[in-house]
């Protein structure tokens, strides 16, 4: 099964693994190992804290590289942005680690191989193996193909809750009355359905936004409008 991933990986993204067992490591769970006595390797929590710091660091790093005209608040806040862990879940799709991870049987019928939270833990530990693997430069290579690669696509910006964000912004100075209101409701040619959202502010409009759902179409201006008073 490894010999698939490791195939995979090294077409799509030129890595190839010394020690197999690392990669193994980053792709069992715990509850594996207990319904299999004899399986002498470990899980993947151990690579899953080391991968945390080095994807820190390593986002610290290529920011501070890239952007050598922002101040620090300016960096933190972008760093933020691609290392919460909701968006690990959809990098470990790409990477198919939902494909090759070893889990335990109940956890397979629960349906633990769609689950974000799993997922975003094994994009850590895979890290971790990587690191551990190869060192330092190997995972800012393969992070330039998938993670950094990604930043100026828009990619992050799903996984921001901007509604909290404007909210924060908002009640900085005291409590204030914030209302979302859906306007407008549009089918497609395809059957999809376009919600128009607007966003207010003690019933002053701050902007509106469009989705393929209310909790889109609301998130959408909330995110207009938190940019708009930002400038």
């Amino acid at each position: 099964m490894f010999a698939n991933l490791q195939t995979e990986i090294a077409d799509r993204y030129g890595i190839h693994f010394n020690d197999v067992a690392l990669l193994e490591e980053a792709l069992t769970q715990a509850n594996y190992i207990n319904e299999h006595p004899n399986y002498t390797g470990h899980d993947y929590q151990r690579l899953e804290f080391l991968g945390d710091a080095v994807m820190q660091q390593s986002t610290a790093v290529y920011l501070f590289k890239r952007y050598p005209d922002w101040d620090e608040g300016r960096l933190t806040e972008l760093r933020i942005m691609m290392v919460q862990t909701r968006s690990f879940a959809a990098l470990s799709r790409e990477l198919h680690l939902d494909k090759y991870v070893q889990l335990g049987r109940g956890e397979e019928l629960s349906g633990a191989r769609m689950r974000d939270s799993l997922l975003e833990d094994l994009w850590e530990a895979f890290i971790g193996a990587l690191y551990l693997d190869q060192g330092q430069q190997a995972v800012m290579d393969f992070l330039e193909q998938t993670l950094f690669a990604k930043v100026d696509s828009g990619f992050f910006q799903q996984f921001v809750d901007y509604k909290s964000k404007l909210q924060e912004f908002l009640q900085k100075n005291g409590a204030v009355k914030i209302v979302y209101e859906t306007l407008d409701e549009v089918a497609e040619e395809n059957n999809t359905q376009i919600f128009t959202a607007s966003v207010s502010l003690n019933g002053d409009e701050l902007a509106r936004g469009t989705g393929h759902s209310i909790k889109e179409a609301e998130k959408a201006a909330a995110r207009i409008a938190f940019e708009a008073l930002q400038k």
